[in-house]
């Protein structure tokens, strides 16, 4: 009985370590800060433009913006969602909006064998990162 339990929780762990050896070898997104911009008439708020491209298979890991964030699908197909939303999938001359308080809980390209590129637009405080992982 022992050896069946030990076995079970070697394939258990084994199996565990193969799922996170997988989700750590997909591939990072590669962000290009494109503008940014401070906005006078909103004191200690920017603009900040950035590019994003998922290559095949990239996942996004759990994330906030504290921002608006205004999303434009150029290439591929990109699926998105936000805590509590709906996960939609996205292709070129699509759209997406995450609000300061959304937590963006999907975000991936839809492919493994082409990449995926689009602009966001965030309205964000001038102090705040970017991203900001969430557990």
């Amino acid at each position: 009985m022992h050896k069946i339990r030990r076995a079970g929780l070697a394939l258990a762990v084994g199996c565990a370590a193969l799922v996170a050896s997988v989700a750590q070898a997909a591939p990072d997104a590669i962000v290009k800060e494109l503008m940014t911009k401070p906005l006078p008439e909103y004191p200690g708020k920017e603009a900040l433009m950035i590019s994003v491209e998922y290559p095949p298979g990239a996942v996004d890991p759990v994330h906030r913006h504290d921002a608006h964030a205004y999303l434009y699908v150029l290439e591929g197909t990109i699926v998105m969602q936000v805590k509590g939303g709906k996960q939609v999938t996205l292709k070129p001359g699509d759209t997406f909006y995450e609000g300061p308080d959304d937590i963006h809980t999907v975000g991936r390209n839809a492919s493994n064998t082409k990449r995926a590129k689009f602009i966001v637009l965030l309205l964000k405080d001038k102090d705040k990162p970017v991203l900001t992982p969430v557990q």
